[in-house]
């Protein structure tokens, strides 16, 4: 025996979401492109050893980068 409930609602979808869920089963390829797209811009293999020579080699800037270390005459 299963219970339903009389109050329920249907499941509510925002114009949004509709449009999306349109757009996709339009054009089924559209996931893959942009995964690719994501590939090309962010996922990208990262050479540790490069990264920590990089950090290794960084020089800590000054608080005021327009200040010059010493006085000059006038």
């Amino acid at each position: 025996m299963s219970l339903v409930n009389i109050f329920r609602r249907p499941d509510y979808q925002s114009e949004t979401t509709q449009f999306l869920n349109q757009l996709k089963a339009a054009q089924p390829e559209l996931e893959a492109r942009q995964r690719q797209g994501r590939e090309l811009l962010w996922d990208k293999a990262v050479d540790r050893q490069a990264w920590a020579d990089y950090q290794a080699a960084r020089v800590p800037q000054k608080p005021y980068v327009y200040q010059t270390t010493g006085q000059q005459d006038k």
